[in-house]
This record gives C-alpha cells, structure tokens and sequence, in this order.
C-alpha cells in the first residue's frame, strides 16, 4: 500500500474519529431527560450515522489496499527467489532443506498478508489518531489530556518488551515447522525404502517427536500472545479509568461541559484501541516475517553463476574448440577442491568420454560447461572466448543436456519434450520422439503426446524417463550436447537401446559423455579418465 495514501486514509479515520466522539457527545447529552426531543437531535443521529459509514469505509480501504498490496509484494518476492534460484544458482543451494525453502515461499509467505493488511494499516492509525485525539482535548480538558499524554507511551513500552520474546519464540516455532516439513517430504520419498528397510516405524516416531515439539512452541507463542493482550488491555484499562475520574471531578465542579465530558471519556480508549490492536496484529504478522526474513537469507546467498553487466556475444562450439584451463573447483562448505588445474578440450565435432570412478568431479565438469557453477580458478573457453563473460542464458542456447536423473515435470509428455524448444511443431515433436526411441511409448498410451506425468498421473519407468530427456535434446538440436551417464540406472537391454539413441543424437555434433560403461566409451573419438580431480590418462581410439 503506498504510503501516501495510508497517511491520507489514517488523517481521515482520525478526524471520523473525533467527529464521532463529538456528535455521540452531543447526542447523548441533548437527549437527556428535560433535553431536546427526538427531531431536534434527529440532524446529528443523520450526520453520525455518516460518519460511522465513512469510518467503515476508510476501516474497508485500508485492508483492501493492504491485500492488494501484499499480494503485490508476496508475488515479487516469490519471483525474485524463483528467479535467484534459477539464473544465479541453477544447480541449487547446498545446504538448503526442499522442505523448509518450500514451506517458507508459500505457506510463510502467505502469512504475510496479515502484515500488509492489518499491522501496517494499525501502525498508521497508531501514529495518526493519538496525535488528532489529543490536538482535540488537550484545548477542552488539559487533565484529560495530560493523563493520556503520560500513560499512552506505556502500551508501546509493554509491546517492545513483549514482542522481542514473541519474535524469538516464533522463529523457534518456525524452525520446527520448516523440519516438520522437511521430514515429512522426506518421508513420502522415501516411502518404499524405508518400508523395505523396516524403518517406516521409526520415521513415523520422529515425525510424532517433531510434530510434539511444534505443538509446544505453538502453545509457547500462544502464551506470549495472551500475556501480551492481558497488558496492553490492562494498560489501556487504566487509563481510561484515570481520565473517568479526572472528567468526572471536572463535571462535578462544573468546569466541564456535559456534551464536552461525553467526547473527552469516549476518546479516550479510541487514542489506546489503534496502540492495542498494533500489538495483536504484530503477533497475527510474526510468521510471515520470520518465513520473508529467511527468504531474504536465500536471496543474501552469494551467486554461484556471474552474469557479466556487459555480455560478449555467445560463441559458438562449432566455430572452435571448447577449453577448460587449469580450471579448480570447490563446493561451499568443502575443504579440498573437487577439481585441480583441469585441462581438456573438446574439438567440434568430436565425441569425448570422460570415465573415472564416482565422486571424482566428472558430473561437476558438466555443470561448468553449462554454467550452472562457475570455476574458483581457471578459465573455461569457447572459441577463445571466456564462457564468464557471456550471458549464460545465451550460451546454453547452444547445449543440450541429457541428465543422470532426468526431471519430468507435471505436465503433458509433450510439454515434458518441449521443454528445450517450447516453439516446435508436432512434426519435429514426432521426428524427436523416433529418433529417441521414444515412438512405440506415444503410441501405445491411449492419449499419447497430451498424456499428463507427474503426481497422480502416468509414471514412466527410468528407461522412459532417459528417452524423454534424450526427446527433449534431439528436438533442441543444439551444437554440443552433454550426456551424464544416461545408462547409469539401466539394465542391459535398456542401455543398448540407449546406446543406438544415444550415437544417433552424436551425428554431427560435439559430444561430451560422461560414463561408466566401457561399451559406450568405445564409441567415443577419445577417452579421458578423471581420478581425484585431476586427468591422469587420455587416449586417443581415431
């Protein structure tokens, strides 16, 4: 909500405030026994019941703005971590539980509606009003006023001690939950492996375990609230009593006018309600802050990938060789390098298989090729041209990746392939499909490309899912294609299969393969091996 149009609509509820402080005053006392009748009042009951309208509607404004605001600021902030995720750091944050970042973009954020649209509207009205209140009686009753003006800092004293326990606690209490949640996803995982391990009853105790300790930091947050309302309305309870008794005197004395008197008591808990609801509304809020502030922590992460203020323009690997130089690496947290003064090179055209044992950096070097990480030291070059001072975007456009665990997203099997080249017609969606193999699954599902995967739809077996992907980077059609163990999972069968897909989509292109199995290195023009991050064999089969 912009900050102008607060402050407008906080003047004006202060001001409908007053007003109908005053006519309430006048009415009540002009129709007191031996006053005015019904008609001579009748004016002033019109004019109030205008007032109290507009007060509903400023009361009606300010939230919905609030709303709109909110869901302004809740889907910028969703598209700016979508988009730190994915063009910063595409090959994701270590150390980061799914569960919890999940939890916090949308329940957490969600949560933030109540911050925009009730304690923010509340903190206007807790500046604005008391201000206008007391510009009103300090003129026609300065006891009133000097009372009010010396307890009214006393809630907002209360309220800063109150809430730093309150903030603490709900950030425990949403620690807990991010773990619940993390627990739980890893639970459906993982259901069939912990079934078969005989450790379902066990995941089931910890679940039991971490959701007892959210309820108790639930309660915990609760109690604080409770206590929190209990002071502020004892608080503002008092004071309300303490202007009663100094109007009551003056009215007794006579130096007080009845009407005057009415509006002085009835302000006085309408200068403390919008300072009360400030604290009810900050702990309605917390969750919502404590989910953007941890957020905010993701966004903090420093990018794993530079996007260059002035990109050079994107090279292409048919044009030069691709050449990693003395190119080291090391992943946060990790003590050694997982890679050591690399040096390779990738002629165009030419098909290289890069074998070594697990863990040796090979899946790493493919993540620097595609820019999803970027070298602690080394150059990578395309063409003579440094991959860091291209737009990534722009030079994956040249890369088609088949991965070791391809991702199916919920979507059609069509939109699944398409997903490298969202323009291709369906005559090059089929074309793709047959030349991965991928022909005899469409035909034999009854809808065929429009089938939907994903959750609660058609699962494809780990074969499938191979020639999906292997789909997606014949349609793509790109110059250099990367290929991370595309048979690690397969049976024999399956990877033969593969393996004949697999040197079509090689034609003609350059070939970055990354296996274990001797037979699809045979195929390849030259064979690198990579043990504890360095090339220790290279050996040319042309």
């Amino acid at each position: 909500m912009p900050l102008v149009g607060a402050v407008v609509l906080g003047i004006a509820t202060s001001l409908l405030v007053v007003a109908q402080a005053v006519l309430l005053g006048r009415v009540i006392a002009g129709a007191f026994p031996g006053g005015k009748s019904l008609d001579e009042v009748s004016g002033d009951l019109w004019i109030l019941a205008a007032v109290v309208g507009a007060r509903a509607l400023c009361a009606f404004g300010f939230e919905t703005s609030g709303r709109l605001g909110a869901r302004r600021v809740v889907g910028e902030l969703r598209a700016s971590l979508t988009a730190h995720m994915l063009e910063t750091r595409p090959a994701g944050l270590r150390g980061q539980r799914a569960g919890e970042l999940v939890t916090n973009a949308v329940q957490g954020l969600s949560s933030l509606e109540a911050y925009f649209a009730r304690y923010l509207p509340q903190l206007v009205l807790a500046v604005v009003v008391p201000i206008v209140i007391l510009i009103y009686v300090f003129p026609h009753d300065l006891a009133a006023g000097t009372i009010l003006l010396v307890t009214l800092p006393i809630i907002p004293l209360f309220m800063i001690l109150i809430g730093l326990a309150a903030r603490t606690a709900t950030e425990r209490r949403w620690r807990t939950l991010s773990l619940l949640s993390s627990h739980f996803l890893d639970a459906v995982k993982g259901i069939q492996t912990l079934k078969a391990n005989d450790r379902a009853q066990r995941q089931v105790e910890s679940l039991r375990e971490t959701g007892e300790q959210y309820r108790k930091e639930t309660m915990v947050t609760l109690r604080i609230a409770f206590l929190s309302s209990l002071v502020l309305e004892l608080a503002a309870m008092m004071g309300t009593a303490l202007v009663a008794a100094a109007v009551a005197i003056q009215l007794i004395n006579g130096g007080l006018g009845f009407a005057t008197a009415l509006a002085v008591l009835l302000l006085a808990p309408e200068l403390y309600l919008p300072v009360r609801m400030v604290g009810q509304q900050f702990h309605a809020s917390t969750d919502g802050l404590t989910a953007a502030n941890q957020c905010f922590e993701v966004l903090d992460t420093p990018a794993a990938v530079s996007v260059p203020a002035a990109p050079l323009p994107s090279p292409d690997p048919r044009m030069g060789p691709l050449v990693l130089e003395g190119v080291t690496f090391a992943y946060e947290g990790r003590g050694e390098a997982v890679l050591d003064s690399i040096d390779l090179r990738l002629e165009p055209g030419e098909q290289l298989a890069l074998v070594g044992p697990s863990g040796q950096g090979k899946s790493t070097i493919a993540s620097l090729i595609l820019r999803l990480l970027d070298p602690s030291d080394g150059r990578i070059l395309c063409n003579g041209v440094n991959l860091l001072d291209v737009d990534p975007k722009e030079w994956r456009q040249h890369l088609a990746w088949v991965p070791q665990r391809p991702t199916l997203f919920s979507a059609t099997l069509a939109e699944n392939i398409r997903l490298g080249r969202p323009d291709a017609d369906e005559a090059a969606l089929l074309a793709a499909c047959a030349d991965a193999g991928l022909d005899r699954l469409v035909d034999s599902l009854p809808q065929g490309l429009a089938t939907p995967l994903g959750e609660g739809q058609r699962t494809l077996s780990a074969g499938e899912r191979q020639r999906v992907a292997l789909a997606r980077a014949f349609l793509r059609d790109a110059p250099l294609v990367i290929l991370d163990e595309p048979t690690a999972h397969l049976d024999a069968e399956s990877s033969a299969a593969i393996g004949d897909s697999i040197a079509r989509l090689s034609e003609s292109r350059s070939v970055l393969l990354i296996v274990h199995r001797p037979a699809l290195a045979a195929a390849a023009d030259r064979i690198v091996t990579l043990r504890e991050g360095l090339v220790v064999d290279g050996q040319d089969q042309r």
